[in-house]
């Protein structure tokens, strides 16, 4: 008898590790060009309540980083490398160096191509951003269906309106939104139809080929320019930002304290505007208004993703992550000219079939003329404007600088971490300080999914992963100590422990202790010169090593044959 009952008992305890031990389904969700305190999780007043849900039956990292913008960023989470390692240091153009061929290169591989010989199906929704090659009839190497992913519906390039998106693709062809016979919603918006997809494949994978795990990476435009809302969701914020920039800057501030986010005596960067001195107020708030309901449909979105899970039974073993591909966006698209408000149709109709292939449109498909200029309405899709400095800053409380900066505006994210099967019930709702990045979620995937990193892809050596899985620190356990490094457009840092060294292009070395400086206002490097040079050095080595060099190569004129032609306006 208790031989019997010795052996059932260790067939159950099996049973139960096998269980435990199941590769989790993996959604790696990213918004575009939002700050760090803009979730309801994270402090904000907007209202978030499906990704506040996740982080309190998870973990957030308060000191995860980006790339400082969108193509770096995209490359570097794809890989696990730093983005200049895959081929993607500035932008989507070929500037001559290794570094800056704005395009992913042979010599890495995606997540995808790395978790599909661990059994995986793979799925990516939204925004891609990682090739120059965005035409229908060019070339396609490195379009996702040849990255790694069974399916795929979004855009090749970085931005554009939200209701009618230029470089539309389905798997591996592209499409105009309202000739697509598969999908034609009441109303087509980006955001919308980035939710309903991963829905659609997460139900398709549950009825075809669930006993597989899948990797799904969902990359939302939500909230970068154009600020383009459905009026249901705006009308939620009416009002809500009336008090200014300082006024929502503060209140921010003490909500972050209150949640551990940030130390209780954290100092807040300079606030950039003065509220007393804006003219149009009605317009400057309605920005504000716009950009949170934009970020409002995004959350309904990923509510309606985990309701997927759900109901499939698919939520307890599903590693769900969030974050941002850089701070807020302080770029002027659209604000500059004071323009009248003209909604005559002046253009010919563009047929429901065309490919549109413009980031920023002349004219609505009905034959409207997009306006931009200070006065003119956001929110609809015949305008095209971005929410400005003032309110980027607010985005980045309390932090400095923004998007295209290494300063902690500029790199900073929430990371949302989510997986009732694998995260221990005593760290949810828990706040991680230890520092991440982008290159750690490589490591991150292959460890969980007991993959394997290749040394050799499709006859190519592979550079080695760059990152460390976060597993011990969403578990209560601690990373391993090491430096991280930035560089973009000039802009530098190197953090180590409590220590970061930055810099903006062409300018000395500031050093700063985050742990004590988030805000970075109080500069240690005359005080501190050994470690600025050693530091210095260390970057200097990483930059060498990385791809990074020659430095300023990212504003030089192509020099690659062809490359000239397929310029167009900067995105991300």
């Amino acid at each position: 008898m208790p031989n019997r009952f010795l052996f059932l008992l260790t067939s159950l305890l099996l049973a139960a590790a096998s269980v435990h031990a199941a590769a989790p389904n993996i959604i790696l969700i990213m918004s575009d060009d939002m700050g760090f305190s803009d979730l309801g999780c994270y402090g904000g007043e907007i209202q978030t309540p499906n990704l506040d849900r996740l982080a309190k039956g998870g973990v957030r990292m308060s000191q995860f980083y980006n790339g400082g913008r969108c193509c770096p960023t995209r490359a570097s989470l794809l890989t696990g490398l730093y983005p200049h390692q895959a081929g993607i240091g500035h932008m989507m153009e070929d500037r001559g160096q290794e570094g800056y061929r704005g395009d992913l290169n042979k010599r890495c591989v995606t997540i995808a191509q790395v978790l599909k010989p661990a059994g995986y199906r793979t799925y990516a929704v939204g925004k891609w951003h990682v090739t120059k090659h965005s035409v229908p009839e060019g070339p396609k190497l490195n379009w996702p269906l040849h990255r790694g992913f069974d399916r795929f519906y979004g855009t090749i390039t970085g931005a554009g309106s939200f209701y009618d998106p230029g470089t539309l693709t389905r798997d591996d062809t592209m499409i105009s939104p309202f000739a697509d016979p598969d999908y034609q919603p009441k109303q087509y918006y980006y955001t919308d139809a980035i939710s309903d997809h991963a829905v659609r494949y997460i139900d398709e994978h549950a009825r075809q080929q669930k006993e597989k795990p899948f990797f799904m990476y969902m990359a939302y435009t939500s909230a970068h320019w154009p600020m383009h809302a459905l009026e249901e969701d705006v009308a939620k914020y009416k009002g809500k930002f009336d008090a200014g920039y300082e006024s929502m800057r503060q209140a921010r501030l003490l909500r972050m304290k209150q949640m551990g986010l940030i130390a209780k005596d954290a100092e807040l960067s300079p606030t950039k505007g003065d509220w007393t001195q804006v003219q149009d107020k009605a317009w400057e708030t309605r920005c504000m208004e716009v950009y949170a309901a934009m970020i409002d449909r995004m959350d309904q979105g990923i509510g309606r993703v985990v309701g997927t899970l759900e109901k499939n039974g698919l939520l307890q073993n599903t590693l769900i992550l969030f974050l941002q591909d850089n701070g807020g966006c302080q770029e002027g698209i659209g604000r500059q000219a004071k323009m009248p408000a003209v909604n005559e149709k002046t253009f010919p109709v563009i047929a429901q079939e065309a490919i549109r292939l413009d980031v920023i449109p002349t004219q609505t498909r009905d034959g409207r003329a997009v306006q931009q200029g200070q006065g003119i309405t956001p929110g609809g899709p015949n305008d095209y404007i971005a929410y400005g400095e003032a309110w980027a800053n607010v985005s980045n409380t309390p932090h400095r600088e923004y998007k295209h900066f290494v300063h902690e505006g500029g790199i900073s994210t929430p990371l949302i971490a989510h997986w009732p099967a694998g995260i221990p019930a005593a760290q949810r709702g828990k706040i991680e300080a230890q520092p991440g990045h982008l290159i750690d979620l490589m490591a991150t995937f292959v460890d969980v999914a007991g993959a394997r990193y290749p040394a050799e892809f499709n006859g190519q050596i592979i550079q080695p992963m760059e990152g460390v899985s976060l597993l011990p620190a969403l578990q209560g356990g601690s990373l391993e100590a090491r430096s991280i490094f930035w560089e973009h457009e000039g802009n530098r840092a190197h953090r180590a422990g409590p220590w970061k060294l930055v810099a903006k292009e062409n300018t000395p070395w500031e050093l700063y202790n985050i742990d004590q400086d988030r805000a970075e206002l109080h500069d240690l490097s005359a005080a501190e010169p050994g470690r600025v040079q050693a530091m210095a050095a260390a970057w200097e080595t990483w930059a060498a090593r990385a791809q990074v060099l020659p430095l300023g190569t990212w504003k030089k004129p192509d020099t690659a044959k062809g490359a000239k032609a397929g310029r167009g306006k900067k995105q991300g």
